[in-house]
């Protein structure tokens, strides 16, 4: 229960970045002129961090694994890719409320679906009344942020 407890922590912290972040990104597009180039950045840096901290706790032969790796294994660096360009760009459009509440509508949305198939070796569950109701209040929170 207490690694349910810190995963779940550690993951509303991660909702918490990705707040933040989407912002501080729209600031650096502002000052490059790009949004493409702001998205290039920030995963330049964080590839960087993420390196040299793998390699800092000697997992940095493992980099070489990706080599062998199918294609769709891969594929999480274009979608994160498209990810950080598409809220970019949103951003000043939408407003951060606006903007992360689509965010979370997505994942809730695809979320149902990849459990309900057990995409990528995720367990299977079944869609139900009470994840149908989730993705509507975010989808009327959606909605709600615009008035």
């Amino acid at each position: 229960m207490t690694y349910v407890i810190v995963a779940a922590l550690g993951v509303v912290i991660g909702g918490v970045c990705i707040a933040v972040q989407a912002p501080i990104n729209a600031a650096l597009a502002r000052h490059v002129a790009s949004p493409l180039a702001a998205a290039a950045i920030s995963f330049g840096v964080g590839f960087a961090i993420l390196g040299v901290a793998a390699t800092a706790m000697g997992q940095g032969r493992s980099f070489t694994r990706a080599f062998s790796a199918d294609w769709w294994m891969l594929a999480g660096g274009i979608l994160g890719a498209f990810y950080v360009w598409t809220i970019v760009w949103s951003l000043p459009r939408l407003g951060a409320l606006t903007a992360l509440c689509a965010l979370a509508l997505g994942q809730i949305l695809a979320a149902i679906l990849l459990d309900r198939i057990g995409a990528f070796g995720l367990p299977v569950r079944d869609i139900s009344l009470p994840r149908i109701l989730a993705a509507l209040m975010v989808g009327g929170g959606l909605i709600m942020s615009r008035f």
